[in-house]
């Protein structure tokens, strides 16, 4: 018996092409640019990319113009990564540097312009900071974001924040662009990036970068710790057990 041709529907192939643009190096379209790509009338480009809007599979940038991957893609995609050789290496580490340091460890991915959080280990301390999974932060105003801004050109850094200024999240997130490049020449070298209270008043971060076998970033291990427990040896053992957290999850995973 013949097999029946597989159905074609116009409407679903001009979604699943939308989100495949995303699948290039830029982060965000805007109608015209996604009409113009995929050949499709602007009318009902439109009507797509509201209903794309309305379900969380696309988000508006802060310009109000530009369309960018939304939060149910990631949702999705941290659901899937849940049970992947990924997630169990980083709770076999995640154990060990509970018992050592007794701080929170994360596991996070990037999402466009946003860090996404997909797994935990939580301390035991009565202060500590809590996190739900599938949360994000801006890319600059993370530690595990600036791993994966280090990954990349100034120029994609420029395509991905066109504006000098960034939002300030605290009074000590990195205000321009200018500064967050300076900082990314440093984590470059060092292999390591940091969060000095930028997203949250009080909490100090550090984050490493988990490789594939062609050295992408692909995710980051990170470490948080309030203020208050901070000390000159306990930084000095985050950085020891960032630096053997990412290489030994990057060898079981990927080589």
């Amino acid at each position: 018996m013949m097999e029946a041709p597989a159905v074609k529907v116009k409407s679903a192939d001009r979604v699943l092409d939308i989100l495949e643009l995303f699948i290039g190096k830029q982060s965000s379209y805007s109608l015209t640019d996604i009409s113009k790509i995929l050949s499709m009338p602007p009318s009902s480009t439109h009507q797509i990319l509201q209903n794309m809007l309305a379900r969380g599979y696309l988000e508006m940038d802060e310009t109000g113009k530009q369309f960018c991957l939304g939060y149910k893609l990631f949702e999705i995609r941290a659901e899937y990564t849940k049970n992947t050789d990924m997630k169990r290496e980083f709770y076999r580490m995640a154990d060990k540097v509970s018992s050592e340091l007794n701080e929170v460890v994360f596991l996070a991915i990037r999402s466009a312009d946003k860090v996404l959080y997909i797994a935990e280990k939580q301390s035991s301390q009565a202060l500590r900071l809590t996190a739900n999974l599938g949360s994000v932060l801006p890319l600059y105003a993370s530690a595990s974001g600036k791993i994966f801004l280090s990954d990349l050109s100034d120029e994609e850094i420029d395509d991905i924040y066109p504006q000098e200024q960034l939002e300030m999240l605290t009074e000590h997130t990195i205000p321009t662009r200018t500064l967050l490049k300076q900082q990314l020449a440093d984590t470059r070298v060092d292999h390591v990036a940091y969060n000095w209270g930028e997203s949250v008043e009080g909490l100090r971060c550090m984050a490493g970068a988990i490789r594939n076998t062609q050295g992408q970033a692909v995710a980051s291990v990170s470490i948080s710790i309030p203020e208050i427990r901070l000390t000159d040896e306990k930084w000095a053992q985050t950085l020891i057990w960032i630096k053997k957290s990412c290489e030994e999850i990057s060898n079981r995973v990927f080589w």
